[in-house]
């Protein structure tokens, strides 16, 4: 069995990301092969488009969301995420487990004890009426029915169990922190069409296969991590024959589909500012082959936090951040002249599309203070 070392996975990852190169193809085209964007904060995913498409325009994503071809909604981790429409209505039915199990957590459950779950969902729904209403007014009405309750984990709940989706207005750029304002509808009302069937064991395969072509190669607790789903293992055994099958650094079993190419490790890897929340960083239980153990605590120091990142030679160099105006990068160790020209580069490439002004340069020795 061939071994793969921490950099042919370190390729692999950004060329499957769209990282080595930026690639032509459209957004829609790009979203699909990436399965879902992460999008707690809606402008974030433009930033990864533009990161990953030559050319890439605000306006193209926004055409996408108000369009209805993509959707903003809680998917994959229970997190907000873009999908195009399609993956959506497929994914969220096999997904709904992983939702399910977020809901009955104790941050919901304390403010439900005594509600039905189900119940719950019939009046959310009934009260949506096939229409949209913010997530503001339906905890307001919801808190009307069930005076004392925090309506506002009564429409989390509500929106855990059964797939809403976000109005186009609040997954578009500008849109920045505004949650309150967002808005939810029946994603069947939104898309015109109905959810897939329940989940199924085909249903499964394919949200594997999707997930190697955009992260493999990867074993089978990084899919679990990046999905949220659990007991893959049983699928992936019967799948076993129609994947290539490695040896990773430490020695664990990696899985790939049989038809993917690997890059040569010594292809050269462009600088690359990623946004908070970016899937490469994300997409695997070890994310040694992107960002180091020592570097992932001041990236990710808390459970809900993901900071801006850039890459040098493919791994995570430092973090970045906007403010009034000012792209500040703040890289965990000097920089040699070379990759700090090609990093300087590339930020003023994202400072039009950002509303930026200027780059500037925190010490690395500043990165300590996180």
């Amino acid at each position: 069995m061939t071994t793969l070392s921490l950099r042919a996975l370190n390729r692999a990852l950004m060329d499957r990301q769209f990282l080595l190169g930026r690639t032509d193809r459209t957004p829609l085209e790009v979203i699909g092969r990436l399965v879902a964007l992460q999008a707690q904060e809606p402008n974030w995913a433009y930033v990864g488009l533009w990161s990953r498409i030559h050319a890439f325009t605000q306006s193209e994503l926004t055409a996408l969301l108000e369009d209805r071809q993509v959707v903003r909604s809680a998917l994959l981790r229970s997190t907000q995420h873009l999908a195009a429409a399609d993956d959506f209505r497929r994914l969220r039915p096999l997904l709904q487990p992983v939702l399910d199990r977020t809901a009955g957590s104790p941050h919901f459950t304390r403010n439900t004890t005594g509600l039905d779950a189900a119940s719950l969902v019939a009046e959310g729904l009934d009260l949506l009426a096939g229409g949209t209403l913010s997530r503001k007014e339906l905890a307001r009405r919801l808190t009307e029915r069930h005076p004392g309750r925090d309506g506002r984990i009564l429409a989390g709940q509500v929106e855990l169990r059964t797939p809403l989706v976000h109005g186009a207005a609040t997954g578009a750029w500008g849109s920045w922190g505004n949650r309150s304002a967002v808005s939810v509808t029946p994603a069947e009302v939104w898309l015109g069409q109905p959810m897939a069937t329940a989940a199924t064991a085909t249903a499964a395969k394919e949200l594997i296969r999707r997930y190697l072509a955009a992260f493999g190669p990867a074993g089978v607790k990084d899919v679990q991590a990046w999905c949220g789903l659990t007991r893959l293992g049983e699928v992936v055994t019967d799948m076993r024959a129609e994947l290539r099958h490695y040896s990773g650094p430490d020695g664990g079993d990696l899985i790939d589909l049989a038809d993917a190419e690997l890059p040569d490790p010594e292809t050269l890897a462009p600088v690359r500012l990623l946004p908070a929340f970016d899937n490469a960083l994300l997409g695997h239980a070890d994310r040694t082959r992107v960002i180091s153990d020592e570097d992932r605590k001041w990236v990710m120091p808390g459970q809900a936090q993901v900071r801006p990142t850039f890459l040098v030679d493919g791994w995570v160099h430092g973090t970045w951040s906007l403010d009034a105006g000012t792209l500040r990068l703040t890289p965990f160790r000097p920089l040699c002249a070379t990759d700090r020209a090609a990093l300087e580069q590339e930020a003023d490439r994202l400072l039009p599309f950002v509303g930026g002004r200027v780059v500037s340069y925190s010490d690395p020795v500043a990165a300590q203070s996180y």
